[in-house]
C-alpha cells in the first residue's frame, strides 16, 4: 500500500468541521470498522500461533556481556524468545536509525515481557565491542549480543552472505546487490521442557512495523504520520534538533 500523503496546512484549514451529533455519528461509523479491523487482527494472531515450526538443529555462538553464549542461554531460563535482527554491521560507526527508532521501544516492553515468559533481545553482526559502544550512546538496557562468527545471521535472513547473487528477504528471493549487506526484522522461538529449540515465527520489513508504538500514536493524530517515505523523518534519538517553543505556550517566556 503507498505511503498516505501527509495533508497540506491548507487541507488542515480546510478539514470539517460539524456538529457534537454529526461528529457522534460519524466516530460510531468509524468504530464500527476500528471493530472489524480488531477482529481481523485477533484472527491473524491465531493464525500466526498456529503456523508449522521448524526445529533448530544447528549450534550457535553469541558474544555477550556476559561471555559466550548458545542459543537456548539466550532464553535466559525462559520458553519464549523474541529476535530483533538489527542492523548494525561489523566496522559501522552507528547502527540503523529505523532499527534504532525501533529499539527505542524495547525497554519499556521489558518491564513486562520478562514476567511472561518472554525474552526480548537484539542480535547483529558486528563485534559486541561496536555494539556495546552504540548502545552505551543510546542510553539502552536491553539484552544485545553479537553473532559475529556464527552463521545466525545468515540463516535467518538477517545478513547477505559473502558472495551471494540472490538472497531470500521477505520471503521472497532478490538480487543480493539490491538488498544490502544487514536486513532488519523479527524472529521467535520456544524451548520445551527437553530443551530443543524451534523456530516459530520472522517477519521482517514493514512487518517489524507491529513493534512501533510510536506509529500507533501518530495514527491517531490529523497529520498522521506525516512522511513522505517510509519514516523519513526518523533520526538517532540523539540527532533531533530542539523544536522551537511555541509562542501561545506559557513555557516560551520562561
Amino acid at each position: 500500500m503507498p505511503i498516505a500523503t501527509p495533508p497540506t496546512t491548507a487541507e488542515l484549514e480546510r478539514h470539517s468541521v460539524v456538529s457534537p451529533d454529526a461528529w457522534l455519528a460519524a466516530r460510531r461509523e468509524l468504530l464500527r470498522k476500528e471493530k472489524e479491523l480488531t477482529k481481523l487482527n485477533d484472527e491473524l494472531s491465531e493464525r500466526r500461533r498456529a503456523l508449522p515450526w521448524v526445529k533448530v538443529e544447528k549450534s550457535y555462538s553469541f558474544a555477550s556481556s556476559d561471555g559466550p553464549k548458545t542459543l537456548s542461554e539466550l532464553f535466559d531460563g525462559r520458553s519464549q524468545l523474541i529476535v530483533y535482527h538489527f542492523m548494525l554491521g561489523p566496522g559501522w560507526t552507528e547502527g540503523c536509525d529505523g532499527c534504532s527508532f525501533l529499539s527505542d521501544h524495547f525497554d519499556g516492553a521489558n518491564l513486562h515481557l520478562p514476567h511472561h515468559d518472554v525474552t526480548l533481545l537484539a542480535i547483529s553482526r558486528a563485534p559486541l565491542a561496536e555494539i556495546l559502544t552504540f548502545k552505551q550512546r543510546m542510553g539502552w538496557h536491553f539484552p544485545w549480543v553479537s553473532s559475529h562468527g556464527s552463521d545466525f545471521n545468515y540463516d535467518f535472513h538477517a545478513s547477505t552472505p559473502p558472495g551471494a547473487k540472490k538472497i531470500l528477504y521477505n520471503f521472497e528471493e532478490t538480487d543480493a546487490s539490491d538488498a544490502g549487506e544487514e536486513h532488519h526484522g523479527i524472529s521467535v522461538f520456544f524451548k520445551n521442557k527437553k530443551g530443543e529449540i524451534f523456530h516459530t515465527y520472522s517477519a521482517y520489513s514493514r512487518g517489524v512495523d507491529l513493534l512501533c508504538g510510536t506509529h500507533s500514536l501518530l495514527d491517531l493524530t490529523p497529520k498522521g504520520r506525516n512522511e513522505h517515505g517510509t519514516m523519513d523523518w526518523v533520526r538517532l534519538h540523539d540527532q533531533y534538533k530542539q523544536p522551537e517553543a511555541n509562542g501561545d505556550s506559557c513555557c516560551a517566556s520562561s
